[in-house]
C-alpha cells in the first residue's frame, strides 16, 4: 500500500465538443492509459478520483471515485474542484484544444458545398491549475506527438508548471490512441529521461506510479 495516504486525482479519455445536437468534435482517445493509472493507484492504497471524459470503459473495482464529464469545460471545472486537494495529479485525458464558438441549438443541415466553422480554444486544464500549484504537490502530463517530439514536450513541461512530461509518439507502432500497447518516455524537470520499451498499458501505469512515487 505504498500510496495509501495519498490522494490522486487523474484525467482520461477525450472530450466532446457539440457542434449541434447530433454532431461534435473529438479525438480518437479511449481512454485506457488513464483508467489503467487510476487502477493501479488505487491497488497501491491511494484515493483515486478519476475524471473520465466520454468513453464506454471504466475502471475495474470499486476503489475508484469516477467523475463523469462531456466537455473541455467540465473536465477543468472538475479537476479544478478536486485539485487543490490532491498530492498527485496525472492529466492524461486527450482534451479538446478547440471547441465551436456558436454551437447550433438545432440539428444543421446540409445546404451549401462549404460550411465554416467557427472554433474558440478551450481552457488549458494543466496550465491554468500549474498556475496555482502547491508545495508538494505532483503534476504530471502527458504529451502524444506526431513530430519533433522531445522538443514539443519539453516545451509543455515548462509551460504548465510540471515535475514531468510522459512522452509518446504516433510514430511508434503500437503506441497511441487504440492500442492496449504504449512506448512511453519520462521527462523530469531535471532534465532527466527514461526510455522504457513498448508495454502494455497495465504496466506502463506501473511504471509511471513507480517513478512518482520515487519523488515523494
Amino acid at each position: 500500500m505504498m500510496l495509501s495516504s495519498k490522494k490522486v486525482l487523474i484525467t482520461a479519455g477525450p472530450t466532446l465538443e457539440p457542434i449541434d445536437p447530433v454532431r461534435y468534435i473529438s479525438n480518437f482517445s479511449t481512454g485506457k492509459m488513464g483508467i489503467a493509472l487510476a487502477e493501479e493507484s488505487a491497488r497501491r492504497g491511494a484515493e483515486v478520483i478519476l475524471i473520465k471524459g466520454p468513453t464506454s470503459l471504466k475502471p475495474a473495482g470499486e476503489k475508484v471515485k469516477m467523475i463523469e464529464v462531456t466537455t473541455a469545460a467540465e473536465m477543468y471545472e472538475a479537476c479544478a474542484q478536486y485539485f487543490m486537494e490532491s498530492d498527485v495529479i496525472i492529466f492524461a485525458a486527450a482534451v479538446a484544444d478547440y471547441t465551436p464558438k456558436y454551437p447550433a441549438k438545432e440539428k444543421i443541415k446540409k445546404k451549401e458545398d462549404d460550411f465554416m466553422l467557427q472554433l474558440t480554444k478551450t481552457k488549458d486544464i494543466a496550465l491554468e491549475l500549474g498556475k496555482v500549484k502547491k508545495n508538494g504537490q505532483i503534476t504530471i502530463g502527458f504529451a502524444l506527438e506526431t513530430d519533433n517530439e522531445m522538443p514539443n514536450a519539453i516545451s509543455k513541461l515548462e509551460k504548465k508548471n510540471l515535475d514531468a512530461i510522459v512522452l509518446n509518439s504516433l510514430q511508434d507502432e503500437g503506441a497511441g490512441f487504440r492500442h492496449d500497447t504504449n512506448k512511453v518516455t519520462i521527462v523530469d524537470k531535471s532534465g532527466n529521461v527514461v526510455k522504457f520499451d513498448l508495454k502494455s498499458k497495465t504496466e506502463v501505469a506501473a511504471d509511471i506510479l513507480d517513478y512518482i512515487q520515487k519523488s515523494l
